[in-house]
C-alpha cells in the first residue's frame, strides 16, 4: 500500500456537497482507504472570467491501486458528479487531482505527479500542510513548509466545512 494525496475542488453546482460526494465515492473505491481529510477552504477562482469560488480540500489516501488507475477511477467519480472537461481552468463541479503518489515521480502524457503547479498554489498547498506538516519532504527535494512559507495565503479562508457529515448543501 502507498499513500497518494488528493486535492479535492469544486466552484459548481454546490461546491460543498460536491465535495462531500467525492469523499464518499473515494471510501468506496477498491483497494483503497481515506485516512485524513484536511479542512475545507474558500478561494478565488483561478482562471478565465467571471466564476464563483471554490471549495477545495486534500486527502490522504491509502491505496493499492497503481497511478493510472487510480487517477481513471477519480476521473469517473468527476464524470458521475457532472464534471464536463471544457475551457481550460473553467468552472467546474468537481477536479480530483494526484498531487502525490509516495515518492514517485510520474511523468506520462496523462499524469504528472508531483501535479506540476501545486508549488504556486495556496488551495493545495494549505490543505496538504495540515495533513501533514513540516515532515514532508516531497520528490526532488523540497520541503512543503519551504513552499507554504513561498506561497502566501492571501484571501484564502478556511470555511469550518466538515466533508464527512451528512448535511446539505447551504448555499
Amino acid at each position: 500500500m502507498i499513500t497518494a494525496y488528493i486535492a479535492l475542488g469544486s466552484n459548481l453546482q454546490c461546491p460543498e456537497e460536491q465535495l462531500r460526494r467525492a469523499v464518499r465515492a473515494i471510501r468506496q473505491l477498491g483497494k483503497s482507504r481515506i485516512l485524513q481529510v484536511s479542512p475545507v477552504y474558500r478561494s478565488a477562482a483561478v482562471g478565465p472570467g467571471e466564476q464563483p469560488d471554490y471549495l477545495n480540500a486534500v486527502l490522504a489516501l491509502e491505496t493499492a491501486l497503481p497511478p493510472r488507475q487510480l487517477l481513471l477511477a477519480l476521473q469517473g467519480i468527476e464524470h458521475t458528479q457532472g464534471r464536463v472537461r471544457g475551457e481550460r481552468w473553467g468552472p467546474r463541479t468537481l477536479d480530483l487531482d494526484i498531487l502525490l503518489y509516495n515518492e514517485h515521480i510520474i511523468n506520462t502524457p496523462e499524469l504528472t505527479v508531483p501535479h506540476r503547479a501545486m508549488a504556486e498554489r495556496n488551495f493545495v498547498l494549505y490543505p496538504l500542510f495540515d495533513l501533514v506538516g513540516r515532515e514532508m519532504v516531497l520528490p526532488g527535494g523540497t520541503d512543503l513548509d519551504t513552499l507554504v512559507a513561498n506561497c502566501p495565503g492571501g484571501a484564502l479562508t478556511e470555511t469550518g466545512l466538515d466533508l464527512n457529515s451528512e448535511a446539505t448543501c447551504s448555499q
